[in-house]
């Protein structure tokens, strides 16, 4: 299995002046926002590739007292059999923990911490743009055409829900122009 880097996410104290650091001195743009959750607190995607939805997210949840801010590293696999496979191996590893099967509607994940209990997120994409912040959870015993048929029906009525490639068609338009 090839694994290729993809995103991280950080947990930050103060999201305002993150966000203008990478937007202003990096050149990220956002390319979704809202929050984790009902009530909870923000989280921005942001990216500098329109072949990315994220290379970053900030999320407001780092209290003063955690030194480190990393929420998760992530890394991309080229299908849901390969996604379904690594949540085999850790479901099976008595030193990863917290193994969840989650999808965000524009991939197919699984997360799970690794000994020292640092979060990692192997994903696939799917063929869909979800607005983000999404999660909810899915089956592996499903095979990947029913996987991809309940994330269809699971979020096919939500807002900018479309075609992938319409999405980054878009996207690279608006990068252009920045």
């Amino acid at each position: 299995m090839k694994l290729q880097w993809s995103h991280c996410v950080l947990r930050v104290r103060d999201l305002d002046a993150m966000l203008e650091f990478y937007r202003d001195i990096l050149g990220f743009q956002i390319s979704d926002r809202g929050p984790l959750g009902p009530e909870g607190p923000e989280i921005v995607f942001l990216t500098t590739a329109s072949t990315d939805h994220h290379q970053l997210a900030l999320a407001a949840t780092r209290d003063a007292s955690e030194a480190s801010s990393l929420d998760h590293v992530a890394f991309r696999v080229p299908s849901i059999a390969e996604v379904r496979s690594i949540f085999e191996v850790v479901s099976d590893d008595d030193r990863v923990s917290r193994v969840a099967p989650v999808t965000h509607g524009n991939a197919i994940s699984v997360y799970f911490s690794d000994p020292e209990e640092n979060s990692i997120e192997i994903f696939c994409d799917s063929p869909w743009h979800v607005a983000q912040p999404q999660i909810r959870g899915w089956d592996p015993r499903l095979t990947d055409e029913e996987v991809l048929a309940s994330v269809r029906e699971a979020f096919s009525d939500q807002p900018e829900f479309g075609p992938m490639d319409r999405y980054r068609a878009q996207a690279a338009k608006e990068l252009k122009a920045k």
